[in-house]
């Protein structure tokens, strides 16, 4: 007689567990409402704190001008000699103000930045979140050292779920292949309980905030 395997022995007790009827004792628990209080202080200013604490930097600009101006300073401060992005929009804000720009993945692989958009900033935990559907892909988010930002107010949401929404919402339903939530920089600490930055991702995460969207 074969002896019984203790997988078969739990696979009965599971069959048998799901013959059995057992009443709900929370049917009224509402699962749809938030699990967290609203966020009292202005959404912007609770992003930006959050960011900080995540080990980001917030930029706020009010307008394209002064977005320049701090993208300017930047690589004269960082020995830059151009931007890698591959959003249209951006690399046309940037061509205006005479700024090299690269777009190649031979470029990727040398460049110390990367510039994107995004789908929309999370105020309740300071993150970014990132989607396949963007023009500058999945790439651009990891390859570089420094990833830069550059959202708008109306890209500002209070929780994850409110994100989801909106981009579950600005696709129609036709949700993206890969969404992902960069809180801060990347860091690590499994090697010996060291934090090593840019282990798996950007060292450094800079939001450039507009009040408007780029045009």
């Amino acid at each position: 007689m074969q002896p019984i395997k203790s997988s078969e022995v739990i696979m009965k007790k599971i069959r048998n567990a799901n013959l059995k009827q057992i009443d709900n004792h929370f049917k009224d628990v509402d699962l749809e409402k938030s699990i967290y209080s609203p966020i009292d202080e202005d959404i912007v200013i609770a992003f930006a704190s959050e960011l900080n604490s995540n080990g980001g930097t917030f930029v706020f600009c009010s307008d394209e001008k002064e977005l320049l101006t701090n993208l300017i300073g930047l690589a004269n401060d960082r020995k830059w000699d151009s931007f890698f992005t591959k959003d249209p929009k951006i690399k046309k804000v940037l061509q205006t103000a005479n700024l090299n720009t690269s777009h190649s993945d031979t470029d990727l692989l040398k460049s110390q930045n990367g510039i994107t958009s995004c789908e929309a900033l999370v105020a309740r935990l300071g993150s970014v979140l990132i989607s396949s559907k963007q023009s500058s892909g999945r790439k651009v988010n990891f390859f570089p050292n420094t990833h830069i930002v550059i959202a708008d107010t109306s890209m500002i949401v209070p929780s994850v779920k409110d994100a989801l929404e909106l981009v579950n919402t600005k696709y129609d339903g036709h949700f993206p292949s890969m969404t992902s939530l960069i809180t801060g920089p990347s860091r690590t600490a499994d090697i010996e309980k060291t934090l090593v930055m840019g282990m798996h991702g950007p060292r450094e995460l800079i939001v450039f905030l507009l009040d408007e969207p780029l045009k």
